[in-house]
């Protein structure tokens, strides 16, 4: 059996694993204030070129997307996001869970438009009745999105402009943020990301590590009592070390991009095998994750010696399905597939 199914199929990468190995042995001091998530945070600010940032490290994706929407929301507020967003699709109500409404829009490939987006805050605000509803005050996307699609520059900096109009924030959720970097088609720096949004996380769950996320706040603006608040929310890790050391190997050396690049490597092999073979793909996906449509009884049958992951439903006798690569991805299984297809 080979497997594409996710991105955090396997453990860590090896380098990772060799610095939680060099490091078990030195006692430090708990939840984060140790020497290794101050090392990591250092490293962290100066790739993305924002020295004023803060940094701080969560252990899961929708522990830092609960956390960071609850915290930087008034009780009264909602967080306007794509109807495919991960919030509004795949977090399991987690942010409903804290009495936070998700306010969901059209999108475009996933995406979020910033016309689309205008056009909601300014009905909004220009109803006579908005008092009597959830208010828009916050806007969530993701990089890349659910579809495996990028933002634009200019799109990321008309969303921004939009969200400092109406003085709500603009997080961005980069679970994969490490792919969507590496892509030919991505025309933004980290650097450059990072001044374009109030908060954004760096994903390391998906892209080398056993687990844990880097939350970046860009503008001084790390909500009051965000500690405290993160231990209520039974997300804060004792030993936060495990992710501070983490951190710190996959921002020694590049790794962290080197990962990307390896992976959207193998994912380009990939797309093109499939096209090869004659098969569709929902959208044209510059990252890792692809998105083929299988005929359901061939389907079953790679099912047998394939694991992906289901997707949607394209008709009655076609499934879009997903395939993602990683850093644990290997040229060997990608060969496998190409003999099965």
């Amino acid at each position: 059996m080979i497997s594409f199914e996710s991105d955090y199929i396997c453990g860590a990468h090896p380098k990772v694993l060799e610095k939680l190995v060099e490091t078990n042995m030195v006692p430090v001091s708990g939840y984060g204030s140790d020497p290794y998530c101050a090392s990591a945070a250092e490293k962290i600010k100066a790739a993305c070129g924002c020295p004023e940032a803060e940094v701080r490290f969560i252990t899961g994706g929708t522990q830092t997307n609960q956390l960071i929407i609850s915290t930087m929301l008034a009780n009264y507020e909602g967080v306007v996001a794509a109807k495919t967003g991960h919030v509004s699709t795949h977090e399991g109500g987690a942010i409903e869970y804290t009495g936070h409404k998700v306010l969901e829009l059209p999108e475009k490939d996933g995406k979020l438009q910033a016309e689309t987006l205008n056009k909601y805050l300014k009905t909004y605000w220009s109803d006579g009745n908005h008092e009597h509803m959830v208010a828009p005050g916050m806007v969530y996307i993701s990089f890349p999105t659910e579809y495996g699609t990028l933002y634009s520059k200019k799109e990321l900096t008309d969303l921004y402009g939009i969200c400092r109009e109406y003085d709500i924030p603009l997080f961005i959720d980069g679970a994969r943020l490490g792919y969507g970097l590496a892509s030919s088609s991505c025309d933004v720096t980290i650097q450059e990301l990072a001044k374009l949004c109030d908060v954004f996380y760096i994903g390391g769950t998906k892209v080398g590590a056993l687990c844990g996320e880097a939350v970046v706040f860009t503008h001084n603006n790390v909500p009051k009592g965000f500690l405290t608040q993160t231990k209520q929310h039974g997300a804060l890790l004792a030993k936060g070390r495990l992710i501070g050391v983490q951190f710190d190997a996959l921002f020694t050396d590049d790794l962290y991009f080197e990962i990307g690049k390896y992976a959207i490597r193998l994912a380009e092999e990939l797309k093109a095998l499939f096209i090869e073979k004659g098969y569709k793909l929902m959208l044209d996906s510059p990252t890792n994750q692809q998105f083929p449509i299988l005929e359901n009884s061939k389907m079953e049958e790679l099912k047998k010696e394939v694991a992906f992951s289901f997707w949607e439903a394209y008709d009655e006798n076609h499934t879009v399905v997903r395939f993602a690569t990683s850093w644990s991805t290997q040229e060997e299984e990608i060969q496998k597939l190409a003999q099965l297809l």
